[in-house]
């Protein structure tokens, strides 16, 4: 497997283009188990006014339609929330690289209990962006997904 850090600069880089558009620095991308890219992409749901457009999602759509989604690894800024979690459930995304779960817990441990190896990285520079975006703007943070405990 190629170096989980490696992978997670991906997802770094979508959630910082996410702030840069005034949305929520959440990013995230899906890759095959070899390390190739099949699709990335940031919480969007401020910039398209879509409360579904979350990073993991993105990322998903992005990748298109796959055999078979055993052998990919979903990689986020933060830990996936209920509804992301969900869909790495649905379609069998068979391992999930976290970057951060300090500021938001979400589903990695039901995740981990139904199969889905959890790769936590507690990456600093998640935990900043996140941290000091929810500081700043809480009416966005709270609108959503800060409003379930984890």
């Amino acid at each position: 497997m190629p170096d989980p850090n490696e992978l997670l600069e991906t997802a770094i880089a979508e959630a910082r283009a996410g702030l840069a558009e005034g949305g929520v620095p959440i990013g995230a991308a899906l890759f095959r188990e070899d390390g190739t890219l099949l699709g990335k992409g940031h919480n969007r749901r401020v910039q398209n006014d879509d409360p579904s457009a979350h990073a993991e999602t993105e990322a998903f759509r992005a990748a298109g339609r796959q055999a078979d989604y055993r052998q990919t690894i979903m990689v986020t800024t933060l830990a996936p929330c209920w509804y992301c979690s969900g869909l790495i459930r649905q379609f069998g995304i068979g391992k999930a690289i976290v970057g951060e779960s300090e500021n938001f817990a979400g589903g990695s441990a039901w995740l981990a209990e139904n199969g889905v190896e959890i790769i936590d990285l507690a990456n600093p520079e998640c935990v900043k962006l996140l941290g000091e975006f929810i500081a700043t703007r809480p009416e966005l943070w709270f609108e959503d997904i800060g409003k379930t405990s984890s």
